[in-house]
């Protein structure tokens, strides 16, 4: 039973994933097009400039000949609809070609190796960050819903109120100028100092460059988690199989741990994931202020430089990651809650 509910999961994320790139390559056909006959032009160039001893006519059916053959090898010479279909096949493939102008730190021009750079970077970041979020929100979520109405819970909203609606990016800026700039704890930003650290050391200089964008993160963050992980598990503890467990005698360590989280695990899990998800894409503003070289820092320049292959490449890519995230979600909550693949209702 399960087995049949995943299979179907997975095809559902493999069908809509098809779909979102068939729409992105009709959106981005003609402008990634003209990508290619740049560098299709740009090539020929200096293939042209080792025919020394050719007259100017071999030359120019040197350069026609070879322009109409790359043409075809990119499929440039077919119908419209044909060269959509090219495009979705080569996106959902991830080839996505060379970029325009922008290069990988080896100095290489493929698209994917630029965006794998940057893929590991974001999810360190906001990956340690949600980590720390979750853990904190949900101790103190649970804290307060052992304690309802009482100061710890009064206040802890009251904050909640306060903070969650604070920019993020803002109270970056505001931490910026504090802790790198007034008291220079941390640096202002990048990854490394420069040239970067060896060994042990560049573990050290990393987490040392991570920490003042996860506390401005979490610090932000956790207070949310808190509120909707309070309200959850509060919800829970009002049930009648938990006064009946704490009837029969069990601690309310027990009660809580044993009996209310086991109830509470499906939508605590989903704010995990889902919070891991909406970050998958790097924030766009978060990661210039601290100059990270994630992945909304590499979409903002690939906008900003007008090379359409490096941003599809990356509207690909997140897509690819959200959908997947969504369908282990939908996996996991099979797994929790066995009437979800069964199709009972709740």
């Amino acid at each position: 039973m399960y087995l049949r509910y995943a299979v179907r999961r997975v095809l559902n994320a493999l069908a809509i994933f098809v779909i979102e790139m068939f729409i992105f390559s009709v959106l981005f056909t003609a402008t990634a097009e003209k990508t290619v006959r740049a560098q299709i032009e740009e090539s020929l160039q200096p293939e042209a400039a080792r025919l020394r001893n050719a007259s100017a006519e071999q030359v120019q059916r040197f350069v026609a000949e070879r322009r109409a053959y790359l043409y075809r090898v990119s499929h440039l010479d077919r119908p419209m609809p044909v060269r959509v279909l090219w495009r979705t096949a080569d996106t959902v493939t991830f080839q996505f070609g060379n970029s325009i102008t922008i290069k990988s730190s080896q100095g290489e021009r493929n698209v994917w190796r630029i965006i794998m750079e940057t893929v590991p970077r974001t999810v360190l970041l906001f990956t340690t960050s949600i980590a720390l979020q979750v853990l904190l929100g949900v101790w103190l979520g649970l804290k307060q819903a052992q304690r309802a109405g009482r100061t710890l819970d009064r206040s802890a909203s009251i904050v909640t109120m306060v903070v969650y609606g604070l920019p993020t990016w803002w109270v970056a800026m505001i931490f910026i100028m504090l802790l790198a700039y007034k008291l220079p704890i941390f640096p202002s930003g990048g990854m490394h100092v420069l040239p970067p650290p060896q060994g042990l050391s560049s573990a050290v200089d990393l987490v040392w460059h991570m920490a003042l964008p996860v506390i401005t993160l979490v610090l932000v963050n956790f207070w949310g988690v808190a509120l909707l992980a309070r309200n959850i598990v509060l919800s829970i503890l009002q049930e009648d199989y938990i006064s009946a467990a704490r009837a029969r005698g069990l601690t309310e360590r027990t009660v809580l741990f044993g009996h209310a989280m086991r109830t509470a695990a499906p939508p605590l899990t989903t704010i995990a994931l889902l919070s891991l998800l909406s970050s998958v894409f790097g924030n766009i503003i978060f990661e210039g202020i601290f100059s990270w070289p994630g992945m909304g820092n590499l979409y903002w320049i690939s906008v900003e430089q007008g090379d359409t292959a490096v941003t599809l490449g990356l509207l690909a890519v997140t897509t690819a990651m959200y959908i997947a995230g969504l369908a282990f979600l939908d996996l996991i909550y099979g797994l929790l809650d066995p009437r979800i693949k069964t199709g009972a209702s709740p």
